[in-house]
């Protein structure tokens, strides 16, 4: 299973981007997906989640200002970032837990991170 981030870039404070994350390979189901954040020096954090029956979740820090969704069909996440500040600046990386086949384990993979720069 290999998950593939696309979308980070550049943008300035109080614009919009969207992360997308495709998921491939073989896969049964997936439960969870997310997205995670880790700016220079600091831990990897969450930033928001959804489950397979497309509940959320966010980090206090992205209330009102991030969308995160999923289209199942496609195995594919995305995070809707709007009214962006600096300290958004982060790589940014989308996990997903798969199920391969019926009878297996549920394993978390990880995408390969995409960086988002926040200028003020």
């Amino acid at each position: 299973v290999q998950l593939q981030a696309y979308g980070g870039g550049s943008v300035q404070a109080g614009g919009s981007l969207r992360l997308s994350c495709v998921a491939s390979g073989t896969i049964f189901s997936i439960n969870d997906m997310g997205w995670y954040r880790q700016a220079p020096g600091l831990q990897r954090d969450l930033v928001a989640s959804i489950t397979s029956g497309g509940s959320t979740n966010y980090a206090d820090s992205v209330k009102g200002r991030f969308t995160i969704s999923r289209d199942s069909a496609k195995n594919t996440v995305y995070l809707q970032m709007s009214s962006t500040k600096p300290e958004d600046t982060a790589v940014y990386y989308c996990n997903a837990n798969v199920r391969m086949r019926s009878w297996s384990y549920v394993t978390r993979y990880w995408g390969q991170g995409t960086l988002v720069t926040v200028s003020s």
